[in-house]
């Protein structure tokens, strides 16, 4: 059996190791630590331990360290369960602390660890793979790759490498290189179901959305309890537009990791694209409790509330998320549309301004902002931001009548005519009939308006208000008479 030797001066726990008089080699037992460290699922550990033949007896003190560093009770029992002939289980203070870091996400303190443990003993290929993990989890995907790379050349032939070599590439958006890792992964050990869930993750990256699913569906023969691989499900079969299953998906990995926040956070996009916007908000809320301080939580939410005409509840949100991540650029239309609503329009362009330096072609906002100016007044301003998105959507009606009411507020009556006559063509509704009449009346052209107030007038015969100027148009025709 393979050991590691651990150079620097290790600090060995043995709980009545005075009483038993034998204890195991740390040196046998750490790797278990690194293990869970690297990130490895507790099958895979499981696997890992019966292949290099790890054989103790857990103390108290052991399976304590185990639990702390996230092993699950399957691989504590299978300690539990050896024989009263095998030695106690011995392990180093430091690799069980490395893995509790990295279990309470305290990646800084690990990665300073990590590299401690690589100063005494750089030849160890563990060490490097728990740094790639490491960095992976921080995002830093080029270091991540070296260290993988460095234990890949320490420990040839490892299927575990090669499948976090694919990680990282899918990562990186490098889909050749993921499907390569992973399939050498797999041709090692072709029942590795850690590799099997980055082939899905490589194909469906690549864009193959069935195949990725059948190599996720594969993953969970072998593992059917990894939460992480129904969320990967969740993911590929809502961008393929299968709604319904990927709530399944979503809602399975909840239910075998009920603290698993993305994935509620997920279910909660997914009901929301359902149009179930109550369910929606619940998991949201759920995904919050458990991650308070995650930004995209509170700006899923407070979007939702936006779509419910929720706006106190949306704003709440969107200012939170903002005191908390000022950074975060989402969320700005959403939050002028809720001044908006509130009738807070210096509010509203304040933040649309936000947005639009954040997406200068973003139309929509452009017509917002032009009519959040018109609502305060500022009609020059309103005319130069509804020419743009004019420009950016030649198409939106909206657009079009917003900056015709502009013109004719700036006393460019002729100009806004055109304005208003496009907007007809785009929506021949009796809303656009009305501004148009409206225009020509500013033009003196009363025969020509009245004839627009007749068309709105039988378009929605409900509205007093085209009757009324009918009559005013028809004294002004009369009058000029």
């Amino acid at each position: 059996m393979k050991r590691w030797v651990f150079q620097s001066s290790w600090l060995l726990l043995a709980a009545n190791s005075l009483l038993l008089g034998q204890t195991s080699n740390p040196a046998d037992t750490d790797p278990v630590f690194l293990w869970l460290a690297g990130g490895l699922s507790h099958s895979r550990v499981e696997q890992l331990i019966r292949q290099h033949g790890v054989e103790c007896r857990a103390t108290p003190h052991f399976a304590a360290a185990l639990q702390k560093a996230g092993a699950d009770d399957r691989v504590i029992q299978d300690f539990r369960r050896v024989s009263p002939a095998q030695p106690v289980c011995a392990y180093s203070a430091e690799a069980a602390e490395l893995a509790t870091l990295v279990h309470e996400g305290k990646l800084a303190g690990a990665e300073t660890k990590t590299r401690t443990m690589l100063r005494g003993d750089s030849k160890n290929p563990w060490p490097h793979f728990v740094l790639g993990t490491i960095l992976s989890a921080q995002e830093r995907y080029d270091d991540a790759l070296n260290a993988f790379i460095q234990s890949s050349r320490l420990l040839p032939g490892s299927t575990d490498v090669h499948s976090q070599l694919s990680y990282v590439f899918y990562q990186m958006d490098d889909a050749d290189n993921a499907l390569a890792e992973a399939r050498t992964a797999l041709s090692m050990d072709p029942g590795n179901a850690e590799a099997y869930r980055y082939l899905g993750l490589a194909l469906y990256t690549s864009g193959q959305y069935d195949a990725a699913l059948n190599a996720f569906q594969k993953s969970l023969e072998r593992e059917p309890d990894n939460p992480d691989v129904y969320y990967d499900m969740g993911i590929a079969l809502r961008d393929q537009g299968d709604l319904r299953r990927a709530a399944i998906a979503y809602r399975r990995a909840i239910k075998l990791n009920p603290v698993f926040w993305q994935a509620h956070s997920n279910l909660g996009v997914v009901l929301h694209d359902q149009g179930k916007l109550d369910e929606a908000v619940a998991e949201y809320r759920e995904a919050k409790r458990l991650a308070p301080d995650e930004a995209s939580i509170r700006n899923n939410l407070g979007n939702t509330y936006c779509d419910k005409s929720e706006f106190d509840q949306a704003i709440a949100e969107f200012q939170e998320l903002y005191r908390q991540t000022p950074e975060w650029e989402s969320g700005h239309a959403c939050l002028a549309r809720a001044y908006m609503a509130k009738r807070d329009y210096r509010s509203a362009i304040r933040e649309l301004k936000a947005a639009i330096q954040i997406n200068p072609a973003g139309a929509a906002e452009h017509r917002i902002l032009g009519q959040a100016l018109l609502m305060v007044g500022r009609d020059e301003e309103a005319v130069a931001e509804l020419r743009i998105a004019v420009s950016l959507n030649a198409g939106s009606a909206l657009a079009h009548h917003y900056l015709g009411t502009a013109l004719v507020n700036t006393q460019q009556a002729a100009e806004a005519e055109k304005e208003f006559r496009e907007a007809l063509r785009l929506d021949a509704s009796a809303q656009n009939h009305y501004a148009l009449a409206a225009c020509l009346m500013a033009l003196n052209r009363y025969e020509e308006a009245l004839g627009e107030l007749e068309i709105a007038s039988r378009l929605d015969p409900s509205k007093d208000l085209y009757r009324v100027r009918m009559q005013e148009v028809v004294r002004l025709i009369t009058a000029a008479r």
